[in-house]
């Protein structure tokens, strides 16, 4: 049996904080070929998960937040937030389920903010096709605090 307590939160987020991408995962499943992958990602304000979209292959992701506080950003093929749902524990909303092939981001209001993923397997890293163009690159870190201030901003409900 495998457990999720506040023991493996804790040390998951403990390695997010020290990892320069300010997230960090803990796998379920054994192997990245998996039919099915399941994951904890811990993440930290200001990292950058880059707008995308799991389309070839398509994907369907849930995610179901553990602890803290995010945003979920659906987008249309220009940019355009198309809609956004709050994700916080406290005020009963706890995850969504993005469909394949919809842009999305999930940026993090809150430290200490766990999610529980769930997509299908195998593993396949994205391809560049399944990056919005129109979004900076993560090298970009100008463009990216940037980027993330305006996504703050367009947050409804806070």
């Amino acid at each position: 049996m495998k457990i999720i307590n506040e023991q493996l939160l804790d040390t998951t987020t403990t390695r997010a904080k020290q990892s320069p991408r300010l997230r960090m995962n803990y796998n379920f499943h054994e192997q990245p070929d998996d039919p099915i992958n399941r994951l904890l990602n811990a993440m930290e304000p200001g990292t950058y998960i880059r707008p995308h979209r799991h389309l070839n292959p398509d994907k369907e992701e849930i995610f179901l937040l553990l602890r803290g506080k995010a945003v979920v950003f659906l987008f249309d093929n220009d940019g355009k937030i198309t809609e956004q749902q709050l994700l916080d524990p406290k005020t009963g909303t706890y995850g969504a389920e993005i469909k394949a092939g919809v842009w999305h981001c999930f940026p993090v209001l809150e430290p200490g903010t766990v999610i529980y993923e769930i997509k299908t397997g195998p593993f396949a890293p994205l391809s560049p096709e399944n990056m919005a163009s129109w979004s900076p690159a993560p090298k970009n870190e100008e463009a990216v605090k940037k980027y993330l201030e305006q996504l703050k901003t367009a947050i409804k409900g806070l």
